[in-house]
């Protein structure tokens, strides 16, 4: 079973925003942080947004004012709110989902990915 689900993907005129999901079937773990990453063909993953427990986010340079990661912690769910979208945003995005363990380091649970295209 897949730990984490993305979803919302699809294709999008640029200018327009989609909005990623990224859930816990089952919630067999409790989303503690999470972030998002995005792999171009012919590229490496690349990560995009991060939010910590605390609720603080990081954004890589080329998406800061345009997306926004959020978290919603009684829906155990994460998002990425993505606006103003261009062709360079076109990529296979991830979610990386952590989880706490008592005394150890935080484990992360990844998704298969949700595909995002943005048209000229």
């Amino acid at each position: 079973q897949v730990p984490v689900v993305e979803s919302g993907g699809g294709l999008v005129q640029a200018g327009g925003s989609l909005r990623l999901s990224c859930s816990v079937p089952g919630n067999s773990f409790r989303i503690i942080a999470m972030a998002w990453y995005r792999q171009a063909p012919g590229n490496q993953r690349e990560w995009v947004a991060s939010i910590t427990s605390g609720g603080a986010t990081n954004y890589v340079d080329s998406v800061k004012g345009r997306f926004t990661i959020s978290k919603d912690n009684a829906e155990n769910t994460g998002y990425l709110q993505m606006n103003n979208l261009k062709p360079e945003d076109t990529a296979l995005y991830y979610c990386k989902a952590q989880q706490s363990r008592l005394g150890r380091p935080l484990l992360d649970h990844w998704g298969q990915g949700t595909q995002v295209t943005v048209s000229s």
